[in-house]
C-alpha cells in the first residue's frame, strides 16, 4: 500500500526498528534524522527528485517497505532511463519482498524508466548499496547495514549485479614509516601543504568544498553532483559532530587542489539508543565522548593532481591526527571496485577491504 500520509510515514520509519531490534550490529539512527532524510521541504534532494514510499501489511501489522525514486538529477547526468528503490526492509519471505519491489517497478515504468537500480536511499550522495560480505562487523556512519537473507531476496527477484563497492578498514597503529617518508618528499617536491577546518570560517570552508566536490569526483559510475543547497544541507548535518583536526585541505600555490573528510563514527554512541527517539539523546551525548573510530568518506583531489601522491598525504594526515584525538581506527570508503587508482592507493596504505556493498538493476 502507498503510504499517503503522516501516520503511514511514521509506520514507514518505525518498521525498522521493530524489524531489527534483535541483531546485534544493527544501528538505530535517530527517527527525526530518518524523517527530515523522507521529506520534501526538509531535504533538498527532493528539488530535483521524488518519491513513493510503500508498505507490505500483513494482519495490520507492516511487514514490509520500500521507496521508488525518481531523480532527475541523476538523468542529466548520464542521460538514462535509470530510476531507483531505497529504504527496502523486509521479513524472511521472498512473497513480501517481490510484492514490494513490484510496486517500485510499476511506479517507475509508469514514468517510463527502463532499469531500477538500488538500493539508494535516497541515492548515491546518502548511504547506498546492500550489504554482501562483511555481515561480523557494525557499519560506520553513514553506511548501511542488513540481514545475510536480503542478499537471498534480491537474487530471488531477478536483480544482478551492477556495481561493488568496497570498505577499507585501516591498520592498527601509526602509518608505515615508507609512507611518512613518501609524503615529506611529495611535499616538498611539489610544495604541497595541508591545512585542517578552520570551523571560524566555517561557511567559507564549506564554499570551497562546493568548488573542489563536483570536480574531483566527476565521470565516476553513477556520479551525481551535489546541489549547493544539498552540500548547505549536509554540513549543517554533520558541524555538530565533525572534529576540526579530521577534515583538511590540501593546497599548493595558495590554490585548494583537494580535501579529505573523517567523521567520528557516531553509530557508536547512537547504538545506546535503541528506539531511536529523542530523548535518548543525552545518553547518546555520554557515549560520544567515547568514540574511537572515525569513517573517511570522502577524498578527492583535482584531476591534474591525481597520481600525484596529494590523497596518500590528506590519508597520512588524517591517520597522525587522528591518533592524537584517540581515533584509533578508521574506515575508508566506500571505493568503487573498479576503481584502480583510489583501490590501489589504500592497498599501498596497508588498508584492507573488509565490506562489500552492491548495488543491483533490474530491466523494467
Amino acid at each position: 500500500m502507498p503510504v499517503t500520509n503522516g501516520r503511514g510515514l511514521e509506520r514507514f520509519i518505525g518498521f525498522p526498528y521493530d524489524l531489527h531490534r534483535g541483531d546485534p550490529l544493527w544501528v538505530p539512527q535517530l527517527r527525526m534524522d530518518v524523517r527530515t532524510l523522507l521529506t520534501p521541504g526538509k531535504n533538498p534532494f527532493f528539488e530535483h527528485a521524488e518519491a513513493q514510499y510503500f508498505l507490505a501489511v500483513r494482519d495490520g501489522r507492516p511487514v514490509g517497505r520500500i521507496a521508488a525514486i525518481k531523480n532527475d538529477a541523476h538523468n542529466r547526468e548520464h542521460g538514462d532511463r535509470v530510476g531507483f528503490y531505497g529504504f527496502f526492509e523486509c521479513v524472511n519471505e521472498q512473497a513480501v519482498a517481490n510484492a514490494l519491489f513490484d510496486a517500485a517497478a510499476r511506479w517507475l515504468s509508469d514514468k517510463d524508466f527502463r532499469v531500477m537500480r538500488g538500493p539508494m536511499n535516497p541515492s548515491v550522495n546518502d548511504d547506498c548499496g546492500l550489504l554482501v560480505a562483511g555481515f561480523d562487523t557494525p557499519p560506520t556512519i553513514m553506511m548501511p547495514h542488513n540481514p545475510p537473507y536480503y542478499v537471498a531476496l534480491h537474487q530471488g527477484y531477478g536483480f544482478t549485479k551492477a556495481k561493488d563497492l568496497i570498505a577499507f578498514a585501516s591498520p592498527e597503529g601509526d602509518p608505515p614509516e615508507r609512507i611518512t617518508r613518501a609524503v615529506n618528499v611529495i611535499a616538498q617536491r611539489k610544495g604541497i601543504t595541508l591545512r585542517p577546518l578552520n570551523m571560524k570560517r566555517f561557511k567559507e570552508e564549506v564554499e570551497l568544498v562546493k568548488a573542489l566536490y563536483n570536480q574531483a569526483w566527476e565521470r565516476n559510475w553513477g556520479f551525481v553532483p551535489l546541489t549547493n543547497a544539498e552540500i548547505d544541507h549536509l554540513a549543517k548535518q554533520l558541524k555538530p559532530i565533525v572534529v576540526p583536526d579530521l577534515v583538511c585541505f590540501a593546497e599548493r600555490k595558495g590554490q585548494v587542489i583537494g580535501f579529505a573528510v573523517a567523521l567520528p563514527d557516531f553509530n557508536v554512541a547512537l547504538k545506546h539508543n535503541p528506539s531511536g527517539r529523542i530523548w535518548g539523546i543525552p545518553k547518546i551525548l555520554w557515549y560520544a565522548r567515547r568514540i574511537h573510530r572515525c569513517r573517511i568518506p570522502l577524498l578527492g583531489t583535482l584531476k591534474e593532481y591525481r597520481g600525484a601522491g596529494v590523497d596518500a598525504m590528506m590519508y597520512h594526515w588524517i591517520w597522525t591526527k587522528g591518533a592524537i584525538h584517540g581515533y584509533h581506527w578508521g574506515e575508508g570508503g566506500w571505493i568503487l571496485e573498479d576503481n584502480a587508482p583510489m583501490v590501489n592507493a589504500a592497498l599501498q596504505l596497508s588498508f584492507r577491504p573488509y565490506k562489500t556493498y552492491r548495488v543491483y538493476d533490474k530491466p523494467l
